[in-house]
This record gives C-alpha cells, sequence and structure tokens, in this order.
C-alpha cells in the first residue's frame, strides 16, 4: 500500500465515515492540533526520564489518538462506529497527577516564563498547543458542531497538567521558575 493517495490534491479529505468536507474544516483544524500536540507530548516523553512521568506521557499519547479519532468523526455517523471513548477517569488521573506534582512545590508568587532548561521549554510549548487544541473544539462548538464535552474538559485539564510538569520538571532538575518581573513605568 502507498502512503500517498492523491486524493486530497484538490483540497480536500474524508472524516471517518466518509463525509469529504475541506482541508480548511474546523473539524480538520482541531484534529490536526491533536495530533500536532501528541507529537510534542513524543518529544516531551523523550526528553524526560523519569519513567513514571514517561508512563503517564505515553497514556495521554494515547488519549489523543482517541480525542483525535472523535474529532476525525463525522458526528451522524459516529453512533453506528467503533470509536473509542475517553472517559472521566482520564481526567480525574490528570488531576490525580497534578496533585501529586503540586505536593512537591512551592506555591507560585508569580506569571512565570517558559526556560530554564529545554526539557522545560517543551513542555510549555505542548501545553500552548494544547489550548489551542482546546480553543479549535471550542469552535467548533460555536458553530453547532458537536464535540464530546469531555474532550474539552480533558484538553483543558492537560494544560493543567502539562504546566504543573513543567514546574515539576524543573523542581526535579533543580532549576527555579523564571518569574515574569513586568516593567513598570
Amino acid at each position: 500500500m502507498k502512503i500517498y493517495t492523491k486524493t486530497g490534491d484538490a483540497g480536500l479529505t474524508s472524516l471517518i465515515g466518509g463525509t469529504k468536507v475541506v482541508k480548511s474544516h474546523l473539524r480538520i483544524e482541531s484534529y490536526g492540533t491533536v495530533d500536532e500536540l501528541n507529537s510534542y507530548i513524543g518529544w516531551v516523553r523523550d526528553l524526560l526520564s523519569d519513567s513514571h512521568v514517561r508512563e503517564i506521557l505515553s497514556e495521554i499519547q494515547d488519549r489523543l489518538f482517541t480525542i483525535g479519532s472523535s474529532l476525525a468523526c463525522d458526528p451522524e455517523k459516529e453512533p453506528a462506529m467503533k470509536i473509542p471513548d475517553l472517559l472521566e477517569s482520564d481526567v480525574l488521573l490528570l488531576e490525580k497527577e497534578i496533585d501529586a506534582m503540586n505536593g512537591h512545590l512551592e506555591p507560585m508568587r508569580s506569571f512565570i516564563l517558559p526556560g530554564g532548561h529545554t526539557s522545560i521549554s517543551a513542555l510549555h510549548i505542548a501545553r500552548c498547543v494544547c489550548r489551542r487544541a482546546e480553543r479549535c473544539s471550542v469552535h467548533l462548538l460555536d458553530n453547532q458542531q458537536f464535540v464530546e464535552p469531555l474532550v474539552i474538559k480533558y484538553l483543558n485539564r492537560l494544560s493543567d497538567y502539562l504546566f504543573v510538569l513543567a514546574r515539576y520538571t524543573g523542581w526535579q532538575l533543580q532549576i527555579a521558575d523564571i518569574p515574569w518581573k513586568p516593567r513598570v513605568r
């Protein structure tokens, strides 16, 4: 089987279920952004050495494929298809991990700037892409396109997880947060 099909050469693609849409469709933008996020999570996973964190990131990548499948499916055809489910327990896992990492961290006293180490910066990039994926999903809703509510909840919590993981990674590496010091005139 060839990797190229030439079916997208005219700017169209198919959702799961066969519905043809333009490649600039909000649904394509949404699951494309989730795919981009998944790639960044893979990169971050390769940068980190903490085996527990790497295991959680691997599970997150699996959930992102689930989310991508949901977003890539024609909502009118999804009930008849076998699309993997996202569960409330997936959100609870992120919350549990956030709470555990926060237990090691000093309370924030200011906004912090991304940076200090490659892995910290990469986590902040992943967080920003996650927020964009969340905004794309909300944009679908704003345009009367169905999105499973748990998708938006998961992406929201995942961005929080990535933020805390960036701080936790700094703590593990003994690299202090970089506080934002606003210029005041």
